[in-house]
């Protein structure tokens, strides 16, 4: 920690997939500097860290106060977003050096990275590189990412939201499912690659009597005969069924469940997956013989900012304004994440720093114990983990009956 004041600009960049909250904690970084005297200017980086490397900074300064309050409300990332993987700066130090180059240019001595696990691996080797040439820059990771994947903090920004739109939209299509005097097997698919924090969320549902009939995480070791067996004992006793899927769920040799697993990868080496829902409904279709429907939630389910969760807002835009006092204090090499208490007082979370190192690249899976012996389903230490992050509502105001988004004037720096 450095004890003397640091004045100079400061840059926020979003990384990687959206979600209805990421703007809130840059909210909380953009409100939060423009309000510190140690801090010159507030820049945005557009389109992430490829903002920096390509020179282009939008002066967030220049942008009407009332205009940017409206990021609370607005999904997907205002500043625009990246997946790019900057190399090991031992190996390359190429756009290390362009950073550096740009960061002198505009005297930036605070930058924050918002988003997920690539993205909290980008500001540890920025902070590593900075440290090492002797350029004094604070560096904060603001976390994102509705995986709810990132190590040591109790839930990820963003998290909440999509939970609380797959727990609704279960409850929705649970009712939908079930009108005709003919049932029907409905299989959905949830995001999640290697975690099935998305999909147990389903388990929601299920508190207000809407909740799918089975569940299969990636946590667990995936079995067609057993699926078709629990699929076919629902249907026996209910003539229909409503099952989640995460899209990550493997065999025991580690192979992906979907038929698109070779689609591609995105700009991060990950395989890109889909079609899951669809493969499974036609097998118990030759199974079963029975009326299916698959359903592949896909982006919905990370911008559905209507149905934010207003606890999400409040600590989404915590994390980011935590994360620049943080920085004007004296601290560096961080990123913000949450502890959490639940318990017979109610639900308490509070700010807690860790370090870059621990957190970037680590995956944090849904505990074994959340998951029922069977597999096919998660059990009350989840529900007690979950339902208060999807407590409250979004404060988003409507136009004509549709949403009110922010809309930027995108000046940028010259």
């Amino acid at each position: 920690m450095s004890e003397k004041t640091l004045v100079g600009s400061l840059i926020i960049g979003q990384s990687g997939g959206p979600s209805s909250v990421i703007n809130c904690s840059a909210y909380g970084v953009i409100k939060t500097g423009l309000e510190n005297e140690n801090i010159t200017t507030v820049y945005g980086a557009f389109h992430g860290i490829k903002g920096v490397l390509n020179d282009q900074l939008m002066i967030m300064d220049e942008e009407d106060p009332a205009e940017l309050e409206r990021m609370l409300y607005t999904p997907s990332s205002a500043l625009g977003s990246c997946r790019y993987k900057i190399a090991d700066p031992d190996v390359d130090d190429t756009d290390y050096k362009r950073i550096l180059e740009i960061f002198k240019k505009y005297n930036v001595r605070y930058f924050f990275y918002n988003g997920g696990n690539d993205s909290m691996d980008t500001c540890n080797k920025i902070s590593k590189y900075m440290n090492k040439v002797g350029y004094e820059c604070r560096v904060m990771g603001v976390p994102k990412t509705i995986d709810n994947d990132l190590a040591g903090t109790d839930h990820c920004p963003g998290f909440a939201s999509a939970a609380k739109y797959i727990a609704t939209s279960f409850m929705e299509v649970s009712r939908d499912s079930q009108v005709y005097d003919t049932g029907m097997v409905t299989v959905v698919e949830c995001m999640g690659r290697h975690a099935g924090w998305l999909t147990a969320a389903a388990a929601c549902a299920g508190v207000k009597g809407d909740g799918p009939d089975l569940i299969y995480l990636p946590e667990r070791d995936f079995s067609m005969d057993q699926f078709i067996a629990d699929v076919k004992r629902v249907w026996n006793e209910k003539k229909n069924c409503l099952v989640a899927v995460s899209e990550g769920i493997h065999y025991a040799d580690g192979t992906f469940v979907s038929e698109a697993k070779t689609s591609g990868t995105d700009g991060f080496g990950h395989a890109q997956l889909g079609g899951l829902a669809a493969r499974l409904t036609d097998i118990i279709k030759n199974e079963l013989g029975c009326k299916v429907r698959p359903i592949e939630l896909s982006l919905l389910q990370r911008c559905a900012a209507h149905c934010a969760s207003g606890t999400d807002i409040a600590e989404s835009f915590m994390s980011g304004k935590v994360a620049v006092e943080s920085a004007v204090a004296g601290i560096t090499d961080k990123m913000v994440g949450f502890k959490c208490t639940r318990d017979e007082n109610g639900y308490k979370c509070e700010p807690e720093l860790f370090d870059l190192t621990l957190v970037a690249n680590t995956e944090k899976k849904v505990p074994l114990e959340w998951i029922n012996e069977a597999g096919n389903g998660v059990n009350q230490g989840f529900l007690d983990y979950c339902m208060p992050l999807i407590q409250g509502e979004t404060g988003m105001v409507k136009e004509d009956g549709l949403p009110r988004f922010v809309k930027l004037k995108r000046i940028f720096a010259k």
